[in-house]
C-alpha cells in the first residue's frame, strides 16, 4: 500500500518537473471574450439624459448639434447653438457604437453587426425607427492590446456579441508566431442642394451621398440604399481592401484610407462602387482629405502602427488611375486632419495641432503650432473649426494663418 502511494507520489513530481522545466511551454495572456445574446443586445438601446463621457471617440457636426462618440457605448448630443457655451442634451446608448451620419433629421449609427436608424427630428423626443440586423460582418472587438492570444472556444458567432474581454495568464505550448495573426477586427462569413447632411471628421468610416450611405469594415464596404431615411435597405456588400481605417468622399470618388496605402473608388455607378487605384506606402495608421488634385493623408508609427516614422504625405491623384507621391513632411504623432480653403489643420496627437498653408501643395509650409493641446481630429466647418483631443473638446475661429479659441468643452 505504501508503495502504491510513493509510487503515484513519484509520477505526479515526475510528471510535475518534466512539465515545467520544458522549454516548449510559455505563460502568456489569454484573452476570453465577454459576450451578450444578439437578442439583449438590441434590447440595450436608450435614449437618456446627459451622461459623462467615458472614452471620446469621433466627432459629427448636423446643424447647431455637436455629436461625440464614447467608444462602443453611444453618442452624446451637444446643443452648439452658442459654441461658447455649448451643452450636453442627450444621450443615446448604442452599444457597439463607432460611427454615426445624418441626413434630413435621420440619424445612422452601427451598432456591432447592425445598422440602427433615429429620427432626431425632435431633438427631445429622439426615437429608433428602424434596425437592419447582421449587415455588418466586421466590428471592432476592441480586443486589449495587452492580449497575446485569443481564445473564442464558447463565442459563437450567430448569437453572440463580444461586449468586452477578460485577461489571465495561462501556461501553453510554445507556437510560431509568424503563423498568428492577430487583429481587433474579426471578418465573419455568414449633401446634395436639396437636403441636409451632417459632416464628419477624417477618421469617419460613414459617408452619404445623394440616396446612399457607404460604410466600410477593415475590409469590406456596405451600401445602403437611403432614398427612404426611415426605412433603408443593403444594396450589397463588396471587398474594399486590407485593413481599412477611414473612408472620405470627393467629386463622386470615395477614398480609402488603410495602414498600407490609400485606395480609389469610382462612384459614378452609386450601388457598385468601381475600385480604380491603389497608392501604396509602409504599414501606419492612415486617415486622408481630399482637396481638388491632391491627397493629404498621415502615417502614424510606433504602437500597433507599424513603422516607427511618422509624416504627412501629399499624394498626386490627378491621374486618379495612377496616383504618385508629391512630397513628405516629419511629424511626430500624427491622427486625423482637415481642410479649409488653403489651410491644412494637422491633429499630431501630443504634440498639438498643426496648420499648414497648401497653396501651394508641393511646398506646404507650417504656419503655427498649437502646442499645448492634445489633438485627434477636426471638423473644418464654415465659421469655425472643431477639435477634439485628450477628452476635450475645442473650438476655434478662423484668423489669418492662425486660429483663435473660442471655447473648451471637457468631456470628462
Amino acid at each position: 500500500m505504501k508503495f502504491k502511494y510513493l509510487f503515484l507520489l513519484f509520477t505526479v513530481l515526475l510528471v510535475f518537473s518534466c512539465d515545467t522545466n520544458d522549454d516548449d511551454y510559455e505563460f502568456v495572456t489569454v484573452a476570453t471574450p465577454e459576450l451578450m445574446s444578439k437578442s439583449e443586445f438590441r434590447k440595450s438601446v436608450d435614449i437618456s439624459s446627459p451622461k459623462n463621457i467615458e472614452e471620446a471617440g469621433k466627432i459629427y457636426v448636423y446643424g447647431n448639434y455637436i455629436f461625440v462618440n464614447d467608444v462602443n457605448r453611444g453618442i452624446h448630443i451637444l446643443d452648439n447653438t452658442n459654441p461658447r457655451f455649448p451643452k450636453a442634451i442627450k444621450y443615446i446608448q448604442i452599444p457597439g457604437n463607432e460611427d454615426i451620419s445624418v441626413k434630413d433629421n435621420y440619424l445612422f449609427a452601427d451598432s456591432a453587426t447592425d445598422l440602427v436608424v433615429f429620427d432626431i427630428s425632435n431633438i427631445n423626443l429622439i426615437s429608433e425607427v428602424e434596425r437592419l440586423e447582421d449587415v455588418f460582418n466586421v466590428y471592432d472587438l476592441q480586443v486589449p492590446n495587452e492580449a497575446q492570444t485569443l481564445d473564442y472556444s464558447n463565442y459563437n458567432y450567430e448569437e453572440d456579441i463580444i461586449v468586452g474581454w477578460t485577461l489571465k495568464q495561462e501556461r501553453r505550448k510554445k507556437i510560431d508566431d509568424r503563423l498568428v495573426d492577430f487583429a481587433s477586427d474579426v471578418a465573419f462569413n455568414t449633401t446634395r442642394a436639396e437636403s441636409t447632411t451632417g459632416t464628419g471628421g477624417s477618421l469617419a468610416r460613414f459617408q452619404i451621398v445623394d440616396n446612399y450611405l457607404y460604410t466600410v469594415g477593415t475590409n469590406e464596404m456596405a451600401i445602403f440604399n437611403i432614398q427612404n431615411l426611415s426605412s433603408p435597405t443593403l444594396e450589397t456588400t463588396q471587398y474594399a481592401g486590407w485593413n481599412i481605417e477611414t473612408m472620405f468622399e470627393a467629386d463622386d470618388y470615395l477614398y480609402l484610407g488603410s495602414t498600407n496605402g490609400m485606395y480609389i473608388y469610382s462612384i459614378d455607378n452609386p450601388v457598385a462602387p468601381e475600385f480604380i487605384s491603389e497608392f501604396t506606402h509602409w504599414e501606419g495608421c492612415d486617415p486622408v482629405v481630399v482637396d481638388g488634385d491632391y491627397a493629404y493623408l498621415t502615417l502614424r508609427g510606433g504602437n500597433m502602427c507599424g513603422q516607427d516614422e511618422s509624416v504627412l504625405e501629399v499624394i498626386d491623384i490627378s491621374d486618379k488611375y495612377n496616383p504618385t507621391l508629391a512630397a513628405r513632411y516629419e511629424l511626430e504623432n500624427p491622427y486625423g486632419l482637415g481642410i479649409k480653403e488653403d489651410m491644412l489643420f494637422v491633429c499630431d496627437g501630443t504634440a498639438g495641432l498643426k496648420l499648414f498653408n497648401k497653396s501651394n501643395p508641393l511646398d506646404v509650409k507650417q504656419v503655427r503650432a498649437l502646442k499645448n493641446v492634445q489633438s485627434k481630429d477636426v471638423i473644418p466647418l464654415q465659421n469655425s473649426l472643431l477639435m477634439i483631443g485628450g477628452n476635450k473638446l475645442y473650438q476655434y475661429e478662423y484668423l489669418q494663418n492662425n486660429v483663435s479659441l473660442i471655447s473648451t468643452y471637457s468631456l470628462d
